[in-house]
Formats: C-alpha cells, sequence, structure tokens
C-alpha cells in the first residue's frame, strides 16, 4: 500500500510505471455483478472508484456524467440475441456431403453444387502468426497467400481447413468455409471431397468429442417415457420415510440406505459436530398410503417407461459409497465450470497451457430432464480433457436424482464426476431454490447428495457451494464437515464470498482456512479419508495460488475469473512463474482459439459466425489484462482498477481495448470479415460503446 501511494497511485489501483501511465484516474471497471443480473440495488462502477471519483478517465472529453447517462452505460445488455447466419444460396447437406438426397427434386435447398459455389464467399485462410503485420491495421495480404482456381474463384486452394486438418475429413462437405483445402478437381472439372484414412484412424482417440446424447434418448426424455428405475424407487422411499407410513420409527439418516428422514433446517441451527439422533418416540398407529399415492411420488414415469414392471419395482441400487471411485485431486489445476465462455474451445485451450481438471458449464436438471438439445450439448467432452465433470443445478431430489441417473446411462465412461451446483448467486437460479439458495435447506441437500450417489453407482459427486447465503452469516463450517462424511461427497469447492456479497470485496480465505480445519477435525475424529477441498475466490497469478494452497491446507484452487482474463494463469502456476506473455504470444492463443472452435461448431458458414461470437466473449474478459511488464511491482491484481495507459506496442493496445467493435476487428484476422447481417453485442453495456468515444 506504502509503495502505491509513494507511486502515486491510489488504493485498488493498479500500479502501473510512470512512463505507461496517461492518467492516475482509474478507468471504469467492467461489473461483473450488474451484467449477470444483480442481487440488490444497482450500483454504478464509477462511484466505487478510490476516492470516490465518478469520472472516467478514457477519451478526449471527461467530466461528470448525470444519473441517466450513468445508468444507460452500466449492467447488462439483457436479451442478447445472436442469430444463425447462413448462406445465401443454401446447399443440400445430403449433397454438400456426397451423399444421394432421398427428397430429389422435392428438397427445399438446393442440389446444384457449381451454383453453389458460385453465389458461395470467399474461402477464409487463417494466416500464421508470421504472416500477420507488426504494425496496424495487422491484416496480411491475403492475396498473395491466396492460390484461386480459375474456374471456381471463391476457391482457395492455399487454405487449411482445421477441421480436416485434425480429423482427416469435413463433416461440412461443400459447404465448409475452407473448402478448398480438402476439395479435388479432376483434369475435367469434376469435383470431390479429400479424406485422409491414416488421420481418420488417429482422430476417433485424439480429436473426436465423446458424450453425444442422441435424439432416441432427447425424444424419450421430452414424452416422459425415459425408464429411471433408481431414481424411482428412491423416491418412494422418500415418501414413506417423510410420514407416509407411521406404523414403524424412522431410522438414522444414513449415506448407506435410502433413509433420509432430517427434516430441512437453517444452517444456524446445525452444530458442527456429528448429530447424534435422540430415540423415536413410539408412534400413533396409521394405516398405511396406498400404491396411487406413493406413485405420485414419482410422477407417471413409472407406468410411461418401456421397461419390465420387474425391473422397475426392484431395481438393483444397494451400492455401497465403499465402491465409489476416490478422486485424488490433491496439487492438480481446476478450470471452474464458467458459463458461456467455459465452453469446450476455451476448455481445451485452458488444457493446452495446464489446467489438469475441467468441468462443463452449469445444465438445469429440469433442462436436461425435458430432453434439451442446448442443454445436452453442454455434456461435451474433448479427449485432451483428462478429468471431465458435468456440472448440474437443480432445487429438489425429484430433479436432481434423474437428472444424475440418466447422466450415468447415457455417459457412461465419459466423465469422471457430477458436480451439483450449490453456489450459484444469480437471481433467476436462487430464487427457484436452485444453486446458493441450496444453502439454507440442509436437509434438502443431503437428500439430494444421497439419492444422486445412488443413482450414479461409481461416479463421485462433487459440490461447489459459498460461504453463505448472506453478508455476516457465514455458514460453510457447518455443512462441510457433513457433505463427506454423512452424503459422501467426492470433492468439495468453496469459493469464499456469500451469495450477497458476489464479486464486490475480495474473497475469504481466512474463513476457507476455517472451513478445511472444520473438515479435517471431523474426518480424524471419524477416521474417515480425507476428501479433496478446493478453494476459489481472487486467484490471479501463481504466486497467489501457491500462498493460499500454503497457507490455508486446501488441495488446490479453483480458478474462474482469472482464467477468463488470462487462460496462461495453468501455465503459471504449473511453472511457479509470473508469465510477461508478449502480445504475439496472446494473439496466438486468440488464433488457437478460433481453430479450436471451429473444430467444435463448425467450418460451415453457422458455425464459423458462431465462433466468432464466443471468440469475442472470450476477447470480453481477455483486454482486461494488464500486461505485467508495466506494473511496478508483481503480482497483478484481479480486483484492481487499471489506470489509463499506454502499451508497449500497438498490437497490446489492440488487444487491451475495451470496445466490442475492435474485438470484431481481432475475430476478423483468422475468422475472415464478419457479414453485414451479423453484429456482436457485448455483455456488458459499457463495452457497446467505442473506445474514442467521451465517457466522461
Amino acid at each position: 500500500m506504502q509503495a502505491e501511494l509513494i507511486a502515486g497511485h491510489r488504493p485498488g489501483t493498479a500500479p502501473v510505471k510512470a512512463e505507461y501511465l496517461i492518467s492516475t484516474k482509474p478507468q471504469y471497471l467492467a461489473d461483473d455483478d450488474a451484467a449477470e443480473g444483480t442481487t440488490g440495488q444497482r450500483r454504478d462502477a464509477r462511484d466505487s472508484a478510490p476516492g470516490g471519483d465518478s469520472r472516467d478517465s478514457r477519451g478526449p472529453t471527461r467530466g461528470k456524467m448525470t444519473k441517466e447517462q450513468k445508468k444507460a452505460r452500466q449492467g447488462q445488455n439483457k436479451a442478447r440475441k445472436f442469430g444463425k447466419v447462413r448462406d445465401e444460396l443454401d446447399l443440400c447437406w445430403k449433397i454438400a456431403n456426397g451423399s444421394t438426397c432421398e427428397y430429389g427434386s422435392e428438397c427445399r435447398f438446393t442440389h446444384d453444387i457449381g451454383a453453389y459455389l458460385a453465389a458461395k464467399t470467399q474461402d477464409i485462410h487463417i494466416p500464421e502468426l508470421s504472416e500477420i503485420p507488426t504494425i496496424p491495421p495487422f491484416t496480411p495480404d491475403l492475396d498473395s497467400l491466396r492460390k484461386a482456381h480459375p474456374d471456381y474463384p471463391t476457391l482457395d486452394l492455399n487454405t487449411i481447413c482445421p477441421v480436416f486438418a485434425e480429423t482427416g475429413e469435413c463433416r461440412y462437405g461443400f459447404k465448409c468455409r475452407f473448402l478448398g483445402g480438402h476439395i479435388l478437381i479432376s483434369d475435367s472439372g469434376e469435383l470431390s471431397l479429400a479424406g485422409d484414412e491414416d488421420k481418420k484412424a488417429r482422430a476417433v482417440l485424439t480429436a473426436q468429442e465423446v458424450n453425444f446424447v442422441g435424439p432416441d434418448v432427447q425424444r424419450m426424455l421430452r414424452s416422459k417415457k425415459y425408464p429411471f428405475p433408481v431414481a424411482d424407487e428412491y423416491l418412494r422411499q422418500l415418501a414413506l420415510e417423510n410420514g407416509e407410513i407411521t406404523n414403524k420409527p424412522k431410522p438414522v439418516p444414513s449415506a448407506n440406505s435410502f433413509v433420509i428422514a432430517e427434516p430441512e433446517q437453517d444452517m444456524d441451527d446445525v452444530e458442527m459436530s456429528a448429530p447424534t439422533p435422540a430415540p423415536a418416540p413410539a408412534p400413533a398407529p396409521a394405516p398405511p398410503p396406498s400404491a396411487q399415492a406413493v406413485d405420485q411420488i414419482v410422477e407417471t414415469r413409472t407406468s410411461d417407461a418401456q421397461t419390465p414392471t420387474s425391473q422397475v419395482d426392484t431395481p438393483d441400487v444397494r451400492v455401497r459409497f465403499a465402491e465409489k471411485n476416490r478422486l485424488h485431486w490433491a496439487g492438480k489445476t481446476y478450470l471452474a465450470p464458467l458459463t458461456t465462455v467455459g465452453n469446450l474451445p476455451f476448455r481445451r485451450l485452458c488444457v493446452d497451457l495446464g489446467a489438469d481438471i475441467t468441468c462443463g458449464e452449469m445444465g438445469l436438471a429440469s433442462s436436461f430432464l425435458a430432453g434439451s438439445k442446448e442443454e445436452w450439448s453442454l455434456v461435451r467432452r474433448h479427449p485432451s480433457e483428462r478429468i471431465f465433470g458435468v456440472q448440474v443445478a437443480g432445487n429438489k431430489p425429484l430433479n436432481l436424482v434423474p437428472t444424475a441417473e440418466v447422466i450415468a446411462k447415457e455417459l457412461a465412461g465419459n466423465i469422471d464426476f457430477v458436480d451439483v451446483n450449490c453456489g450459484c448467486p444469480i437471481d433467476l437460479v436462487f430464487k427457484s431454490g436452485s444453486g446458493s439458495a441450496l444453502l439454507d435447506t440442509v436437509g434438502k441437500l443431503g437428500k439430494i447428495l444421497i439419492g444422486m450417489n445412488k443413482a450414479l453407482g461409481e461416479i463421485p459427486v462433487t459440490v461447489k457451494l459459498r460461504t453463505g447465503v448472506k453478508d455476516g452469516k457465514n455458514t460453510a463450517h457447518k455443512l462441510m464437515p457433513r457433505l463427506g462424511a454423512e452424503w459422501n461427497a467426492g470433492c468439495i469447492t468453496l469459493h469464499g464470498r456469500t451469495r450477497q456479497q458476489r464479486y464486490t470485496r475480495l474473497a475469504d480465505w481466512d474463513y476457507i482456512k476455517q472451513c478445511v480445519a472444520a473438515v479435517r477435525a471431523r474426518e480424524q475424529d471419524e477416521d474417515l479419508p480425507p476428501v479433496p477441498i478446493f478453494g476459489g475466490g481472487d486467484c490471479f497469478s501463481s504466486q497467489d495460488y501457491w500462498d493460499r494452497v500454503e497457507n490455508t491446507g486446501v488441495d488446490g484452487v479453483m480458478i474462474g475469473r482469472g482464467a477468463l482474463i488470462k487462460p496462461w494463469i495453468f501455465t503459471e502456476v504449473k511453472e511457479r512463474r509470473e508469465w510477461d506473455i508478449s502480445a504475439r504470444e496472446r494473439l496466438e492463443l486468440v488464433r488457437k482459439y478460433a481453430e479450436y472452435g471451429l473444430n467444435h461448431f463448425g467450418s460451415d458458414t453457422t458455425g464459423v459466425n458462431a465462433t466468432r461470437r464466443y471468440l469475442c466473449e472470450a476477447l470480453s474478459f481477455q483486454y482486461r489484462y494488464i500486461p505485467i511488464g508495466i506494473l511496478e511491482h508483481l503480482p497483478g491484481r484481479i480486483n484492481d482498477r487499471a489506470p489509463a495507459f499506454r502499451c508497449r506496442n500497438e498490437l497490446e493496445s489492440l488487444l487491451a481495448s475495451p470496445d466490442s467493435n475492435d474485438w470484431v476487428k481481432i475475430s476478423e484476422m483468422f475468422l475472415g470479415p464478419a457479414p453485414e447481417t451479423w453484429s456482436f453485442t457485448p455483455k456488458h453495456k459499457s463495452n457497446a460503446y467505442g473506445s474514442e468515444e467521451g465517457q466522461g
């Protein structure tokens, strides 16, 4: 702090060296809380500047903004829509892949390949980094790099298709925007698609994504005909144990039985030690419930399921928790599950840079059970992801336990764990009783975890949670010892903030240390094997990471926002150094992301612009990185606000631009010009304003 004051920096402002400073006043800091849906009264990020300065230092004009101007430029761009961009003349998919269309002349798509190619946009050419100039506008001379065919001028015979290069074939055929990289043209002008059998064979193990849940399964889920024998039996037991049958005492809640009779309770009433149940009072005799009443608990799935009744009534659900796969994650790096930006291409990039554990984007249990195509796409895994899990959010056993069962059946052998989200702070999720709302319904959470463990068989269940719901009312130290000891959580991840706090203050790592100690004490008292514990919050450097591991007792740190801003943080952690990454090294990562995106989203016109959209989403975080080479001292801190600064070169300045139009320009280096009909709406309103426009 004293060094900051001596250097003329305000507390909370990044300590940029004097030779790079334009102004000491902090710039606007993107408000992640407001952009995701605030939990409380909305507050302009400028008003939180050190010293209470409400002015923004960017642009040629500086002055105070009115309340209306502030409100207009803060928070979230709601209802963002990204429509699909298609070819003007749409080629039939069967014809595009060299097959025969069964609809013939009645097909609503064109079958004329020559006409399609004549109307098709010019092939894209992804330049090598060495081909990109070091001065603006950083656009290579593509005319000198391309090799056009005289009969098909839209083809570029020098381009390389990322899909074909990785898999030995391109599933987009003639619709591919890199068609020149895998087209064969005979002397007579006949066109055909190339294939590489050796690459195809290797791609089965190294490149082909897994966890595709097909339309047949999705239709069964939508029509409520998918069988859930384990979940249905468990939910029946819950109905019986919750008072439907009262002619026998309720057994003690146990992780090795279906019985979970514990009522929901506030965390303030929960003791940290293991509960000792009082003897059950003699119950008054009552008639057992009818079969119809019990069946209502599981809705109508059993009667609709296409499974013999004998299998539904007596499923083999007595999986002993001792048979669960144990997770040995100490010393491993963990990329947090991240909504929107944490897609498969981004995870691949982070794996390349050193991430050991990855987890898919949060999926809603209700949407999984509804057979949502979009939700099931979130579970796809690339072979490079060595340890991969699926994260689900829900609010009751009725949706989470069946979701666990269908995941276990359909993704068997291709997932390593299922994570239950008990930390999501977003209003929409919280108000439904999911995410961090489960922290206040402990009995329900216990039922969910035991049921999911039954349904998942040997696949472990992990839990991600926050310190509590309300500020000043931390509860995790009471809950966490129970997660492993009573409900067999395979790993616990604690984000060091409450739900109400969101990102407004620093994560409380002292409290994380207290929670780790509480878990380890119970494990020692009961002679239990240790469960891995990861902390989370504000990790932005190798020094941050290892200091927190050594000082709090966690097995590792889950990295979220730090990885969004600088994906190379995993390299820093593995190599225990701070990496002053150059602008061209950063640009190479952008190029690699573009190639991964094309392999995942597609190399046709629709896939190219889906890749462009998600690349811009990634750049909406990466521009916040302040090069550590211009800082007075290290490490950089995630919550420091940057003063107005100049970069070391013009490419670094472009990568630091807060203007979303510049992110689109960066995407055009590798994905070709954006179509006139396509536009990118940034998540944060502030980024929709040009960087040259005054924001004072």
